[in-house]
C-alpha cells in the first residue's frame, strides 16, 4: 500500500500522502489546527510553510495566550482546518454554536489528540464513499475540544491508495449537561494561500441542468447553494478551483464535491490579502439543530480531488471513485438495460392494449426493458390526484388482466419490466391525505403552496417513511419488477413537522433528507436485484448522495440532442457516464420543437445509458430498422460506452463543433464522436486531436481500415470531414489496436 499518514511529533505536522497527492496540516500556537498544503505529492515536508507573523491592524490576537501576546498571530488571517465563530476570525466560519443556557454564540476548538485507523469508518444513515479492502485506505481522525462548551469535534480525513482524493467530514459530540444549538456545521473547510484560481460551478434550471460557468473570484464572498430541499437543477453540489488558463489536458484544479442531496452551501471567500477559504456542507439556511447532552451530529462527506493535468484528469478521478467506491450493488459494473418508456408515447392516456402495442414493436428491435411510467396507481388519470396511494389502479389495465399480468407478458417477450414511483409526494386528492393530512409538510393556519398540484410528505417522521415503504413492498412482493424509476417533481415549502416541537423545526430539512436515505437504503437492501434510477423532474437531484443508492439517474427531462450536448458535457465534469441515462425521443422534440435526425439523437444518447422515449407506432419501417441498428451497435460496445474512460475534446460552450471520446482501460480501443451543430455555407475544416492513447500502439479505424499510431492521432489529429450540408450531424469513429 502506498498510502501513508505520518505525524511529525517534533514539528506537530500531519502528512497524508500516496503516489499522487499530499495533504499537510499542522498544530499551531494555542493548539489551533492549521492548513498547510494540498496538492501534488511531495516526498517530505520540512516546515517550509510555517505561517508568517505580521501584526495586522484590527486583527485580534489569540485568546488564552501567555502574558507575552504575539501580535503577529491571529485567527483572522491564519489558514485553518476548521474555523469557529465569535473568537477572532472575521471570515466565514465552518461552525456556529450557541449555548442554550446563556444564549452566547461562540465556538473555539483547539487540538486535543488524534488516531489513525486502517480503512475507513462507516457513517450511519448517510451516503458515503466506502472501501472494499481494508488496506486500500487510511483515515486520520483529529479530535478538537471547545473547553467552554465541553464539546468535541472529530475531523475525519480518508486517503485512498492510488486515488488523488481526500475525503473529509466532521462530527460534533456534546459532552456537557445542557443543549448546544448548532446554527451551522460544515462538512469541511479548505484555506488556500494567495493564488490565481478561478471558480467553476454547474448552474442551470429544469430542462437546462449543469451548465458550466467559470468566473474570476472577486474579493468578498461567493456562494453556490440550494435552499429548495434538494440539491436542485439550479446549482449542483460540486465546484472546482482552477487555473485561469486551464484546459481539458493541462492545468491545476481542486474539485470539491459534497455527498449530499439536500440543501447545500459552498462558500468561497477571498480575503483582503487574497487568501481563499472554501467551506462546504449543509446549507445554514433554515438549519438549527438542538444537540442534547451525550448526542452527536455527523455531517455529510466532501470529496476533495486534485490534479495538475487538466479537467479531464479531474473528471476521471471523480468518475472512477464514484463508479467504484460510491455506487454499490450488482449494477455498478453491470450492463445497463436499454429501456423504452411509455411517457412521451402515451402520457396518462394508456391501457393494456396500448402498452402491449408498444412492447410488440419494441421487443423485435432488441430493446431490453419496458418501463411503465406515471398513471398506474390510485385513480390517476392526470397529475392532480393519487400520489401517496401506491396500489394498483385496477381499472387502468383491466383489459389486460392487471399489472401482474402486464409484467408477465413483458417477461414472456424476453424483456424486463420497470415501474415509476414518486415516493416523497402526496396529492390532496388521495386516500392517504384524507386519512393523514398531517403527513404532509404544512404549517398550522397557513395555506399550503401547491406545485404541480402536489405536496411533500414529511419524511422527517419514521411513521411516514414506514407507510410508504410498506406500500411499495406490497407492489414489489406481488409483481415481478426489475427496475424502479424514483421521481421527485417539486421542491419543499412549508417546511414544518407536526411531530417536532417548536425548538426543533430547524431540523426538518436535514431530517427529511435522512428519511429519504432511510427509505432508499431499505428498498435497495431488500430488493438487491432491482435496478433503481433516480429522477427529479429530470436532473434536479443528480448528485453523489443519490448515486450511493441509485447507480444511474435521469439526466434531464430535456431530450433534445442539441441541448443535451451541453447538459451531458457539464454533467461529465463531475459524474461518470454510467450514471447518466440518455434517451432517444421524438422529433420534433417535445421540449424545444427542434427537428433532428435519428442518427443525431442516438449519437448523443450513446454517451450515457441508452434508452428510447417515443411512440414506436408512429415510426416508419425504415426508422424502426435504424433503431434496431442503433441498439445492435450499443449492445456491441456497451462496455466501452458505459465504463470506458470518457475524455472531452471540444466544448459545446465554445464551438460549433463538439467532440468527445471513450478509451478502454488498457488503451487498446477508442471511440470518437464528432458533432457539428449548425451548417455553414463556407465551413471551416476542423482537426480533432485524440487524447489518452499509447504513443506506439498502431490503431485501425474499423470502418475504413485506415491505420494510425497513437501519437499520430494525438498530435497530428484528424480532419472532421466530410462536412454534411445540414444542421445537427454526428460522425462516429471506432479504433482498435492491431499491434
Amino acid at each position: 500500500m502506498t498510502v501513508k499518514i505520518n505525524f511529525d511529533e517534533q514539528h506537530q505536522i500531519f502528512h497524508l500522502t500516496n503516489q499522487k497527492i499530499s495533504y499537510i496540516l499542522g498544530i499551531e500556537e494555542g493548539q489551533l489546527l492549521a492548513q498547510l498544503y494540498f496538492g501534488k505529492k511531495i516526498t517530505s515536508y520540512h516546515n517550509s510553510r510555517r505561517y508568517p507573523r505580521l501584526d495586522r491592524g484590527f486583527s485580534p490576537n489569540l485568546a488564552g495566550q501567555p502574558a507575552e501576546i504575539d501580535r503577529g498571530f491571529s485567527k483572522d488571517v491564519l489558514p485553518q482546518e476548521y474555523s469557529g465563530n465569535q473568537t477572532g476570525d472575521y471570515r466565514q466560519t465552518a461552525i456556529n454554536l450557541t449555548d442554550d443556557v446563556n444564549g452566547a454564540s461562540a465556538a473555539d476548538f483547539r487540538y486535543a489528540d488524534f488516531k489513525i485507523v486502517s480503512g475507513k469508518p462507516h457513517l450511519k444513515g448517510l451516503p458515503q464513499t466506502y472501501i472494499e479492502k481494508r488496506d486500500e485506505a487510511q483515515t486520520l481522525i483529529i479530535h478538537l475540544i471547545d473547553a467552554t462548551l465541553r464539546t468535541s469535534l472529530y475531523l475525519s480525513y480518508t486517503i485512498y491508495d492510488q486515488r488523488a482524493v481526500i475525503i473529509k467530514s466532521a462530527k460534533l459530540v456534546n459532552n456537557s449537561d445542557r443543549i448546544i444549538r448548532i446554527d451551522k456545521i460544515a462538512s469541511a473547510q479548505l484555506d488556500l494561500p494567495k493564488n490565481n484560481f478561478d471558480l467553476i460551478s454547474l448552474y442551470g434550471a429544469h430542462v437546462n441542468e449543469r451548465q458550466i460557468q467559470k468566473n474570476e473570484l472577486p474579493f468578498g464572498i461567493t456562494e453556490i447553494s440550494s435552499r429548495r430541499g434538494s440539491s436542485s437543477h439550479h446549482f449542483n453540489p460540486f465546484i472546482a478551483l482552477v487555473d485561469k488558463h486551464i484546459s481539458e489536458t493541462s492545468g491545476e484544479a481542486i474539485g470539491v464535491q459534497l455527498v449530499y442531496s439536500g440543501n447545500h452551501q459552498f462558500t468561497i471567500e477571498k480575503d483582503y490579502i487574497q487568501q481563499l477559504r472554501i467551506i462546504t456542507g449543509i446549507n445554514e439556511y433554515g438549519f438549527n439543530w438542538q444537540l442534547a447532552p451525550t448526542a452527536e451530529f455527523q455531517t455529510p462527506e466532501v470529496i476533495f480531488a486534485y490534479t495538475d493535468k487538466g479537467l479531464n484528469d479531474l473528471s476521471l478521478t471523480y468518475h472512477k471513485l464514484l463508479r467504484e467506491r460510491v455506487a454499490r450493488g450488482k449494477f455498478k459494473y453491470a450492463k445497463r438495460p436499454i429501456v423504452i418508456n411509455n411517457w412521451e408515447a402515451t402520457y396518462f392516456d394508456f391501457n393494456a392494449t396500448k402498452i402491449k402495442a408498444i412492447i410488440d414493436k419494441a421487443a423485435p428491435l432488441g430493446i431490453e426493458m419496458f418501463v411503465l411510467d406515471d398513471g398506474w396507481f390510485g385513480k390517476r388519470d392526470d397529475d392532480k390526484s393519487s400520489l401517496g396511494d401506491w396500489y394498483e389502479y385496477v381499472d387502468k389495465l383491466s383489459d389486460g388482466g392487471g399489472l401482474a399480468n402486464l409484467a408477465e407478458m413483458v417477461h414472456k417477450k424476453n424483456m424486463q419490466f420497470g415501474l415509476w414511483f414518486e415516493p416523497e409526494m402526496i396529492s390532496a386528492d388521495s386516500k392517504l391525505y384524507r386519512q393523514h393530512p398531517d403527513y404532509a409538510l404544512t404549517i398550522d393556519n397557513r395555506e399550503m403552496t401547491p406545485s404541480r398540484d402536489q405536496y411533500v410528505l414529511d419524511f422527517s417522521r419514521d411513521e411516514v417513511v414506514d407507510n410508504i415503504f410498506n406500500q411499495i413492498c406490497q407492489i414489489l412482493d406481488t409483481v415481478k419488477i426489475d427496475y424502479i424509476k424514483w421521481d421527485m417533481n417539486r421542491h419543499l415549502t412549508e417546511v414544518y413537522s407536526h411531530a417536532l416541537n417548536n425548538t426543533k423545526q430547524g431540523e426538518v430539512y436535514h431530517r427529511y433528507m435522512l428519511g429519504v436515505y432511510d427509505l432508499a437504503e431499505r428498498l435497495v437492501t431488500k430488493y438487491p436485484d432491482i435496478l433503481f434510477e433516480g429522477c427529479s423532474g429530470g436532473g434536479g437531484r443528480f448528485d453523489a448522495g443519490m448515486l450511493y443508492y441509485f447507480p444511474q439517474s435521469w439526466t434531464s427531462d430535456n431530450t433534445d440532442p442539441i441541448a443535451r450536448l451541453k447538459i451531458q458535457y457539464g454533467t461529465s465534469l463531475a459524474y461518470p457516464l454510467s450514471s447518466m441515462t440518455a434517451h432517444v425521443s421524438a422529433s420534433p422534440n417535445h421540449q424545444t420543437g427542434r427537428q433532428t435526425s435519428l442518427a443525431m439523437r442516438a449519437g448523443v444518447a450513446f454517451a450515457g445509458v441508452l434508452g428510447y422515449e417515443l411512440d414506436l407506432s408512429k415510426l416508419t419501417d425504415d426508422e424502426l430498422k435504424t433503431i434496431a441498428m442503433q441498439i445492435a451497435f450499443y449492445q456491441k460496445h456497451w462496455q466501452l460506452l458505459q465504463y470506458g474512460d470518457f475524455k472531452r475534446i471540444k466544448s459545446p460552450f465554445e464551438e460549433n463543433e463538439v467532440a468527445w471520446e471513450f478509451v478502454s482501460a488498457n488503451q487498446e480501443e477508442v471511440m470518437l464522436f464528432n458533432y457539428r451543430i449548425l451548417s455553414e455555407a463556407q465551413p471551416s475544416f476542423s482537426i480533432t486531436k485524440l487524447t489518452g492513447l499509447k504513443d506506439n500502439y498502431l490503431y485501425q479505424e474499423t470502418t475504413t481500415h485506415h491505420q494510425y499510431y497513437g501519437d499520430e492521432l494525438m498530435n497530428v489529429g484528424l480532419y472532421d470531414a466530410p462536412v454534411a450540408k445540414q444542421d445537427f450531424t454526428v460522425t462516429i469513429k471506432h479504433f482498435k489496436k492491431i499491434k
